[in-house]
């Protein structure tokens, strides 16, 4: 069982890092990480490379100039005083004198570059033609090489110094070493290199690879996510949690999952909502409006009433156009206040008059208190405010008409003039007290409504720069208090 299981996580691995995401971006992980680190790799394996065998060769050859230079003189000196007929007799002595014929080998060359002796005895007679030789015969410089030996094949390097008689060039001493060990010196210092130029490289590809695979993981569960919600499967949410800032993205997606599954919940709910509430002022009024125009002699009581629920219901469809159009003007930015200077009170009494009589019919009594000082004006939209104290006074009667009664009020406190509407009805909940004012939200409340009033009002009442507060009375039944300041609006 466990077998299979690990065979199976294998699998998914797989297929996960073979899916194209992923490959591409393991693709942008080669060309902008490893590729630029190789090359930089590479550079210093290079320059290293030439570094050392700069460093090492220029050293040897500088010793054999030095020795070269240091032997010439002296058999200028001691050895060709006695003419150019005794050159080949003095350089055999030369050659038997050397001393370091252990690792360096001395060669003496005619003018036409053949070598006559040889501290080995086994160049003797070959004619190696290098550019060293040629140099110090044909320039009258000394010269160095590097490279194969024409007759061995052999790695040297050789320093041939002219030797002259007479104003001209009659041979060259030449200096020669092996490169063997030099060579396999430089070649094992830059292995070396090479081999932590490639550990450091594991390492790098190691670190990255465990730091793609870590990053790439979540970015395809993200990616699979968010398809899945745009694809309409609100609420989905991913399971997995990461550190550091993968998690913070994916809590944010799973945060923006939810929030999207409520707000289509509350839209079906408002679409749903205002379709019923739609419907319902609709049917009254079409089915009096019918009665009163079958029967246009019909009872005049009952006439009346027919043409007052008409009323009452042209009423509501104003009020709910009035909202759903100021809620769609504050959804796209269009929402707008005429600011001028105005009296409140005789707008909220205007409201209060005109709801005491609709509540009169509905058994419920609406209080009105004012202060008895002089109110004076202040900035604001009288048309936008007045909706706001329908609103407000509406909502009481559907929320807490079963206590029959409303209380109104208005007063001045420290420069702003204060609104406060309560009813006496069963409350609203604590919990759902914080939500209220959300569009769409209806809690618990059963009554008719589509949950976007109280958003509308307070948009309203903030852009006076005031108050809109909803709380619960002392006593029961909830209140509702707006705050305006009396100065300029922000």
């Amino acid at each position: 069982m466990m077998k299979n299981n690990i065979k199976n996580n294998i699998k998914d691995y797989i297929r996960k890092w073979r899916s194209p995401r992923i490959r591409g971006l393991r693709q942008r992980w080669i060309l902008n990480t490893i590729a630029p680190i190789c090359s930089i790799l590479i550079f210093i394996v290079i320059l290293f490379f030439v570094g050392i065998s700069n460093y090492y060769f220029g050293t040897i050859q500088k010793g054999l100039e030095t020795r070269a230079q240091a032997i010439a003189n002296s058999f200028n000196e001691y050895f060709m005083g006695n003419g150019y007929a005794s050159y080949n007799l003095r350089a055999v002595q030369a050659a038997d004198r050397f001393e370091d014929r252990s690792r360096l080998e001395l060669q003496f060359t005619n003018a036409s570059g053949r070598i006559i002796v040889s501290t080995s005895g086994l160049t003797a007679g070959s004619l190696p033609t290098t550019d060293d030789i040629n140099g110090a015969l044909t320039n009258n410089i000394m010269t160095a090489f590097r490279g194969m030996d024409p007759e061995t094949g052999e790695s040297i390097m050789a320093v041939s110094h002219p030797l002259v008689f007479g104003g001209r060039v009659r041979g060259a001493l030449r200096v020669v070493t092996s490169l063997k060990w030099v060579n396999r010196q430089v070649s094992m210092a830059c292995l070396a290199v090479f081999l932590i130029a490639l550990l450091c490289l594991f390492l790098v590809i190691a670190s990255n690879f465990l730091f793609i695979n870590n990053v790439v993981e979540p970015v395809v569960e993200v990616t699979d996510a968010a398809k899945r919600i745009s694809s309409g499967s609100y609420g989905y949410t991913i399971e997995k949690s990461y550190p550091d800032e993968l998690g913070e993205l994916v809590q944010g997606i799973n945060h923006m999952s939810m929030k999207i599954s409520q707000n289509e919940k509350m839209k079906s709910e408002f679409i749903s909502s205002v379709s019923h509430e739609l419907r319902t002022p609709l049917t009254a009024i079409n089915g009096w409006g019918e009665t009163i125009l079958g029967d246009p002699a019909g009872d005049p009581v009952q006439m009346r009433r027919g043409i007052r629920i008409i009323l009452n219901e042209t009423r509501r469809l104003s009020n709910m156009v009035e909202e759903l159009l100021a809620f769609s003007r504050m959804e796209d930015g269009r929402f707008t206040l005429r600011i001028e200077q105005m009296e409140l009170q005789p707008e909220f009494e205007d409201a209060i008059f005109t709801y005491r009589e609709l509540f009169k019919q509905e058994g419920i009594t609406l209080d009105y208190e004012v202060d008895e000082e002089i109110f004076p004006p202040i900035p604001g939209d009288p048309e936008r405010l007045k909706q706001v104290f329908c609103n407000v006074l509406d909502n009481a009667a559907k929320h807490g008409g079963a206590g029959k009664k409303i209380s109104a009020s208005l007063r001045r406190e420290n420069g702003s003039q204060i609104v406060k509407i309560r009813d006496y009805g069963p409350g609203i909940p604590e919990e759902e007290l914080p939500f209220v004012k959300q569009k769409f939200y209806k809690g618990s409340s059963k009554a008719r409504g589509n949950g976007i009033g109280l958003a509308v009002c307070e948009e309203i009442v903030t852009r006076h720069g005031g108050e809109f507060i909803i709380g619960n009375a002392s006593g029961g039944g909830a209140v509702v208090t707006i705050k305006l300041p009396e100065g300029d609006t922000a």
